[in-house]
């Protein structure tokens, strides 16, 4: 297994034996790896008074939000149903932030209701807020920076063409409404994108948003999203979390010892909290060797990980049955009809017909992502903490794909 994937809690379990409790595929999470994951985050920006909110929208089962609560920090949610979901799963209002992206404007007045914090991203829903509430709703604001960071360009979020946030150009715009509506802003928000590795990203973003903080009076916080980078294999270049925190602790005392007031860090991990602690266990189906390649064909697919057809995104396999195996070259397909490549040009240990195989940083957008295309059904989930292996969520069935059709032709 390689050395960013280690096995802690998950080790006492063997793969084999969850196969053999739970079927294949399977999602596996570390739960003890997630906790770790947490006190990391704590640990690195602990100079400065930090709110952790973990982005429901990588992993959204209720036991793992729950686990989450457990360690004391709220939650990233980023529409009305994962209001609901993170409610469900004991999160009190304030202890959520939601930052929608073009959503109808009832979905705002529900959230409203409930009571969490909202981050607004463009004009037209600014207005409308300001004209529905006024003064009586604080809320925050989440900026365009212009800043193109990220592994690609389908998770960067911050460049002029994004569709998220509000441009920092249109800046007198948002003073134009907060001020005609009295609108009081909490927050200022911007998140960039995903997988960034360079400090400098993250500084540049603070340097913008302590420009912006002194113009609204009414400031608590500065939200910098989420973004962190994790290793994908060995070698891989990651966001240097401690580094961070280093470069913003002494802008926020700067700011402090300028305005006389402390502003809180708010942060929303999502693959940092939960990518390295998942696992997706899938039963090799057929090995069928061609003329060019030799393919190893599992149980599972694109319906279950996308994000190697829709990112092409890298993720370790491992082949836990024959370990020790001579090494072969594979391209790792799933059994869905469509171009489903999961690996290409794995060198792995020999892979035979009912094989395990494990691809690993399986947890951060893997099950949330899944489909049931094909119709086929999506995996059970387990959660091992400690030494202790819990389901948390039933494999699908056909009458959970049929629900909610209507035979018109009975």
């Amino acid at each position: 297994m390689p050395a960013s994937q280690p096995l802690t809690g998950i080790r006492e379990n063997s793969f084999a034996s969850l196969a053999k409790t739970f079927g294949t595929p399977l999602y596996i999470y570390d739960g003890d790896r997630i906790i770790n994951q947490i006190q990391k985050l704590r640990t690195a920006f602990s100079r400065m008074d930090v709110k952790i909110k973990f982005a429901a929208k990588a992993l959204t089962n209720i036991s793992v939000l729950k686990l989450m609560r457990r360690q004391g920090i709220g939650v990233d949610v980023v529409s009305i149903q994962e209001v609901q979901i993170a409610r469900r799963a004991g999160f009190t209002p304030q202890e959520i932030m939601f930052t929608p992206s073009g959503v109808d404007p009832e979905e705002i007045a529900e959230a409203v209701a409930i009571g969490v914090n909202i981050n607004l991203d463009n004009l037209s829903i600014l207005e409308k807020f300001g004209q529905q509430y006024g003064s009586s709703y604080p809320c925050g604001l989440r900026l365009n920076p212009h800043i193109m960071a990220g592994g690609n360009l389908k998770i960067s979020t911050g460049h002029a063409h994004s569709k998220f946030g509000i441009s920092v150009q249109q800046i007198g715009d948002i003073h134009r409404l907060r001020e005609q509506y009295k609108i009081q802003i909490r927050g200022l928000h911007i998140h960039t994108g995903s997988e960034i590795t360079e400090t400098a990203v993250f500084a540049q973003m603070a340097t913008l948003l302590f420009e912006l903080a002194g113009q609204f009076p009414e400031l608590q916080f500065l939200d910098f999203g989420g973004g962190f980078k994790v290793a994908y294999k060995a070698g891989d270049k990651v966001s240097d979390i401690d580094a961070i925190g280093a470069a913003l602790a002494p802008m926020f005392d700067a700011y402090q010892q300028k305005h006389g007031r402390k502003l809180e860090l708010w942060i929303e991990p999502g693959k940092y909290l939960v990518s390295e602690c998942g696992y997706l266990l899938v039963k090799v189906n057929v090995v069928k060797p061609t003329p060019t390649i030799t393919f190893a064909g599992v149980n599972s697919g694109l319906n279950h990980l996308i994000r190697p057809m829709m990112y092409d995104a890298y993720h370790e396999i491992v082949n836990v049955s024959n370990p020790d195996g001579k090494l072969k070259t594979y391209n790792v397909v799933g059994n869905i009809c469509e171009t489903d490549t999961l690996g290409a040009d794995r060198s792995l240990p020999e892979v035979r017909e009912g094989d395990l195989l494990v691809l690993c940083n399986a947890g951060a957008y893997g099950y949330s992502m899944a489909s049931n295309y094909n119709s086929r059904l999506r995996p059970a989930e387990v959660l091992v903490v400690g030494s202790e292996a819990k389901l948390i969520r039933e494999r699908d069935t056909l009458e959970q794909i049929l629900q909610g059709q209507i035979d018109i032709f009975p």
